[in-house]
Parts: C-alpha cells; structure tokens; sequence
C-alpha cells in the first residue's frame, strides 16, 4: 500500500515538473507551426491551444518517466527510512528528545532572522532556507551536548511543584490539628453532643465489614461494648452501591442495608447516626479515619489497606478477619481428629478435608480415601494471612 501512495506520488510531481518544462517550449511549437489555430485562447488560465498541447505532452511524458524511476527512488528512500530508524534507536531517548526541542529552536531563530534579511536584493530569497539548515543543526547539536545543563536549568519546576505538594500536606495537617481543638473546646458547632463525649468508647462501622454481615452476629453475642456509631457518608455509600446497574454490586448495598436495619432492630449495642462529613476529603476511607480521630473511637473493619492506614493516623482497628482466626480452635501435633476427604490435593496422593469453621486440611496419602470419612492424626499446622492450614495423616 504503501509503494502505491508513493509511485502516485512520485508520478504526480514528475507530470507536473513535464508539464512546467513543456509549457516552456510552446513558443518554439508556433514558431515552427504558424497557425492561428494554436494561437487561440482556449479560456484556461489564459493559455493557447500551443500552451495547452504542451502542458498536456509534458504531463504525460511525466507520468511514464515517474512511474519507471519510482521503484529506484523508492528502494533508496526505504533505505534511507531504515537508516534513520537505526540510529534513533541506537540514541537514548533523552538525547532524541533534546535534538527535537533544539531543533525547534534553531528553526524558530532562522525564521526571525531570515524574515529581516528576505529583504535584500538577489538573496534575499535565499538567506531563510541558509538560516534554517544553519540554526537547525547548530540547535541540535547544542542541546544534546548541554543537555544536562538545561535539564539542570529547567528542575526549578519539578522542585517547585514537589514544595507545593508538601506545603497543601502541611497545612491539610494543620488544618486537622485546629478541627480537633475546635471540636474538643467547642463540641456543639461540629458533632452532636452525643457524638463528642469520647468516653462512650465509639465503634465506627466501615462499607466493607457491613456487607460482610458476620458484624450483627458479633455484636448479637455481647463481645462488643460501648456505642455503634454509623457515619451518614457510610450510608449514602451503601445506598448509591444499592442503586448500581450492576446487579453483583446492588445485591451487595441491599444486603448491607438489610445488615444495618438488622442491627439497629436488634443490637444490644446503643446504635447512633451521626451527620458529620468532610467536604475536603473526597475518600469514604479517609472520611472514617478523620472521624475515628475527632470522636476517639476505634474503627470496625475487614479492609487491609483501612487497617494499616488506620494504625498509621493512630485510630483503633478492630478487623473480624483477625478476630475470626483468633478463636478458630487450636490444634496440637498427635491430636485425632475424624473428618471427611472431600478433593484430591496439589501433590501426588494427598487429599484434602474441611473443618466446620472453613479451615482446610491437607492429609498426605488421602486421596485413596476419597469421599470416605476417617479418622487422621495432625502432624502439624501454619498460620498464613488468608488463615491456617492443618496438615495431617491418616491414623493407623
């Protein structure tokens, strides 16, 4: 495809070049053919059917000699494409760009200063096109070899943005210190007075461990003690989830929604709303940390990230994830235990149980006892983040 653009190209400069060249000589066609004839006007561009008659000769004489040299002059401008190719490749591409933006330089020089020398008689016409290949290359090779002494001119800017950046985090943190020192000496203008008393040992419930659901069953047992505090920016988070197109994410929302309504019907726990929000944080996340640390309570959460970022602002985390291994029953290495061989493991010849509580077993030589209930004795068990993992082997 592309050969064709370039043989039309190529054929289309060689008839207009034919054409210019034949137009030249329709004088020496009417000198030796004297016929008025070809010395008519034919109307186009003020030219005689000589002129006319020429430019059409030369046109095509043009086309036949473009089309037969294209295949040479394309040949050498592949080459020359390739060429140029492997040396851009060959340069880092800090060196390219510098040639470019010195390039862009150097023309924008010759083009001011050839305009003020156009003017001059015989080369005036001239001057631009020297200015050009002269600032041009002196632009390129200026900037590639000052090219960090630019780049060490110019740092001023990333500098000064990385100085911006630390000035807003400055005062985003000063801002926070003077928010909790208004809210401590003047309670009633930022929370609800029930909100403020931090002796209430607030509970703050995030989006994730609520459409989790194991949380009502928590409370429903009285581990937890103190105030359910329920922030509205929670709520309206619930809510849009619950309105999602999406129909994995709106049985989510609902189901959290349910969860909620659940534990205010039937908690034990004191259950409150609070309409506090920060307009300046866009984050449901950062909203519930900067919340946990206006009322002093401790964040209720099976998000990791929410955890660490939590501990790193120091608010309280309660994550039931950590709870939940926590009071998985402990196993000892000779303990018996009687379980179920439900799928073959990863390595050869292992099988692999499950305890009521979700915990998996792996028993070395269990696959012959597929689908069969026996007795096996733990040899030994590992605590990884997604849980822990019992090995064991079948009792003899």
């Amino acid at each position: 495809m592309l050969d064709k653009i370039l043989r039309f190209f190529i054929a289309a400069i060689m008839a207009f070049a034919g054409g210019a060249l034949m137009q030249l000589a329709s004088p020496v066609l009417t000198r030796f053919i004297s016929t008025e004839i070809l010395k008519m006007d034919m109307g186009i561009f003020k030219m005689t059917l000589a002129t006319l008659v020429c430019v059409l000769i030369g046109a095509i004489l043009g086309v036949i000699v473009g089309l037969l040299i294209a295949p040479y002059f394309i040949t050498k401008l592949k080459r020359f494409s390739a060429w140029v190719e492997g040396q851009l490749n060959k340069m880092p591409i800090h060196d390219v760009i510098a040639g470019a933006v010195g390039l862009v330089i150097g023309l924008i020089l010759a083009a001011l200063l050839g305009s003020a020398f156009s003017h001059l008689p015989i080369v005036g016409n001239y001057i631009p096109i020297v200015f050009s290949i002269v600032f041009g290359y002196l632009g390129i090779v200026i900037t590639m070899r000052k090219r960090e002494d630019f780049v060490a001119l110019f740092d001023f800017i990333p500098r000064l943005i990385r100085d911006i950046a630390k000035l807003r985090e400055r005062q985003a943190e000063e801002s926070a210190a003077v928010e909790r020192q208004t809210a401590a000496s003047q309670p009633e203008q930022n929370l609800p007075a029930a909100v403020i008393q931090q002796d209430k040992g607030y509970k703050l419930l995030d989006t994730s461990v609520i459409i989790d659901g194991r949380i009502a069953d928590i409370i429903q047992t009285g581990f937890l003690e103190g105030t359910l505090l329920i922030p509205v920016f929670v709520l309206e988070e619930l809510q849009h989830i619950a309105d999602s197109s999406d129909v994995l994410k709106r049985t989510r929302g609902r189901r959290g929604l349910d969860i909620l309504q659940k534990i205010r019907t039937e908690s034990r726990m004191k259950v409150e709303v609070t309409n506090q929000d920060f307009e300046d944080i866009t984050e449901v996340d950062s909203k519930l940390v900067r919340l946990g640390q206006l009322v002093g309570g401790k964040i209720i959460t099976n998000d990791y990230n929410l955890n660490k970022v939590s501990q790193l602002r120091g608010v309280s985390v309660l994550n039931i994830n950590e709870l939940a291994n926590a009071v998985k029953p402990v196993v000892i290495p000779g303990e018996t235990m009687q379980v179920t061989i439900v799928k073959d493991g990863k390595e050869q010849g292992q099988g692999v149980a499950y305890l009521d509580d979700g915990t998996m077993i792996v028993i070395e030589g269990g696959k012959r006892y597929l689908n069969s209930t026996i007795d096996v004795e733990v040899t030994s068990a590992l605590q990884t983040a997604a849980g822990r993992m019992i090995f064991a082997r079948p009792r003899k």
